[in-house]
């Protein structure tokens, strides 16, 4: 399996680079005119290594055989189910909804793809908290962005970003009717958080609380009749 680095990740990573540069720098030129143990400068070393490549592991992006399947509504996101509910949609529908809530650790790949094929008919981005990720309240209050796809058979999904307590920066990449293919890339959640689904209530779901699922691999729901 080979793996890439995200493009989200450019910037961060030579940032990271440069700082832990400077402070090695730093570290060494103090060592020389301090005389420092050279054990405190070991450690404070093998801390930069580690700080650098946990960065960079974070944004690494493995080859992946993708599951395409036209009934199937694709997981959006790798992470562990946390919400199975029925709730009212509030923003576009308005009605009742099947909502679907993954969450996203540091540990996890963070880019979000779209679960289904079709026209993104909505997108608005919303500014907001820094909640938990799984405090039932972040749905609507944190920063988030909300993407709405119709499939060419009539079907209509919602798919929302949620920033948390760590995560800070939402990328989406949908725009109002955008033609775009289950399993390409909708985004990227830099350092953890959660994607909501929300489904018609005809929906067969194919996952249940506690699941962990993979983005393009696992199909969380079927439409129904």
């Amino acid at each position: 399996m080979s793996i890439t680095i995200h493009r989200e990740g450019y910037s961060t990573i030579i940032i990271t680079l440069l700082l832990c540069a400077g402070l090695g720098i730093g570290c060494y030129v103090f060592q020389r005119h301090l005389g420092f143990h050279w054990m405190f400068a070991a450690v404070f070393y093998t801390f930069l290594l580690v700080l650098f490549a946990v960065i960079v592991w974070f944004f690494r992006m493995p080859t992946r055989q993708f599951t395409y399947n036209e009934q199937g509504i694709m997981c959006p996101a790798d992470g562990r189910v946390v919400i199975i509910q029925t709730v009212e949609e509030p923003e576009y529908f308005k009605d009742k909804r099947q909502q679907i809530s993954v969450f996203m650790s540091p540990l996890n790949i963070h880019v979000n793809r779209y679960p289904i094929s079709g026209i993104v008919r909505f997108f608005r981005y919303h500014e907001g908290k820094y909640l938990v990720a799984w405090h039932p309240k972040s749905s609507v209050l944190n920063e988030r962005t909300t993407v709405v796809i119709d499939t060419p058979e009539g079907n209509t999904l919602l798919v929302r970003q949620i920033a948390g307590a760590v995560a800070r920066r939402i990328v989406c990449y949908a725009n109002t009717e955008d033609s775009v293919q289950q399993n390409q890339e909708l985004g990227f959640i830099k350092f953890g958080s959660r994607v909501d689904i929300f489904l018609p209530l005809s929906a067969k779901i194919k996952v249940k609380v506690d699941d962990v699922v993979f983005g393009g691999q696992t199909v969380i729901a079927e439409w129904g009749d």
